[in-house]
C-alpha cells in the first residue's frame, strides 16, 4: 500500500456478493482505513463491522445516494468530522463502485429509467469525486478508482443494455479528462472494466441458460470474482500503480480484446 495509512472511500460496498464489499475488505487486509458508503444504510453499518471483525481495521459506515448533491454532501461532511476527530486517518483513495444496470430493450426503456441509470452510473461518480477531491488535492496524493464496464466498449453483451452501456461509457471519458487535470497534483485517476462477474447484480433477472451462454464466452472459461476485480482496485490504489493514468484496466478472461 502507501508509506503512510490512509483512508480508501468505497461507494455501493454494502452488498455481501457485491465488487464493492470485496474492494473495501481487501483495502483492509491491506492496510487501510476504510469508509464503507451505499444507499442501504444499515447493510453498510453492517458490512463496515464483519470488514472490522475480520480485519481489526478502522472502518466507518454511511449511507448515500450517490446520486443526490446533497445526500453527498452530507456523507463527505460525516467522514470530515472522523478524519477531524482523528478517529481515521486522512483519505488517500476513492473507488466509485455504486451502480445499477439495466436489461431494458432500447424501445421499452423510459426516460425514467434512462435517467436513473445515467444518474446513478455517471453522475452519482461526478458528485462523489468533486466532494472528496479536494481534500486529496490538498494532501498532494490521491488515488481515484472509477467503475465502467466491458459493455461499455463493445456495445453490451453481457447483461446491461443502451442505458447502462451510454453510462459507462460516460465514465471512461470522465476518467481520461479527470486524469489529465490532475495528473500534476498528485492524483491518479483509473478505470476498471469488469466483463461478467459472478455477483448479485443480476439476480433475479436472468436464467441458468443466459449464465452459461455467457460464460462460455470467455476464454478463461469462468466468470470473474469480486475478489478478481477488487484486487485490481486496490493495486491502483498503490504508490506501485503511480505512474498509470487515464487507463482502463479491463477484467473479462479474454471475452473482450482490443
Amino acid at each position: 500500500m502507501t508509506s503512510i495509512q490512509r483512508t480508501a472511500v468505497v461507494t455501493g460496498a454494502a452488498a455481501p456478493r457485491g465488487i464493492g464489499k470485496a474492494a473495501a475488505l481487501r483495502y483492509a487486509r491491506e492496510g487501510w482505513a476504510v469508509v464503507v458508503l451505499d444507499l442501504d444504510e444499515p447493510a453498510a453499518k453492517a458490512a463496515a463491522e464483519d470488514i472490522a471483525a475480520q480485519t481489526g481495521a478502522t472502518v466507518f459506515a454511511h449511507g448515500i445516494d450517490v446520486a443526490d448533491e446533497p445526500s453527498v454532501q452530507a456523507a463527505y461532511d460525516a467522514v470530515r468530522a472522523e478524519v477531524a476527530a482523528g478517529r481515521l486517518p486522512a483519505v488517500g483513495a476513492l473507488a466509485n463502485i455504486a451502480g445499477i444496470t439495466s436489461p431494458v430493450p432500447f424501445l421499452e426503456t423510459t426516460l425514467d429509467l434512462w435517467n436513473k441509470v445515467l444518474a446513478v452510473n455517471a453522475t452519482g461518480t461526478y458528485l462523489v469525486t468533486k466532494a472528496f477531491l479536494p481534500d486529496l488535492i490538498e494532501a498532494g496524493w490521491g488515488r481515484i478508482v472509477t467503475m465502467s464496464s466491458v459493455s461499455a466498449q463493445q456495445g453490451g453483451g453481457v447483461f446491461g443494455k443502451t442505458p447502462y452501456c451510454a453510462a459507462k461509457a460516460a465514465i471512461l471519458g470522465f476518467t481520461k479528462s479527470l486524469a489529465k487535470e490532475l495528473g500534476a497534483a498528485g492524483i491518479t485517476v483509473n478505470a476498471v472494466a469488469p466483463g461478467a462477474v459472478d455477483t448479485d447484480i443480476r439476480a433475479g433477472a436472468t436464467t441458468p441458460e443466459l449464465e452459461d451462454a455467457i460464460t462460455s464466452g470467455i476464454p478463461i472459461g469462468r466468470q470473474a470474482t469480486v475478489d478478481d476485480v477488487a484486487a485490481v482496485i486496490t493495486w491502483l490504489s498503490t504508490d506501485d500503480a503511480g505512474y498509470l493514468q487515464g487507463t482502463t484496466i479491463d477484467i473479462n478472461g479474454g471475452a473482450f480484446l482490443h
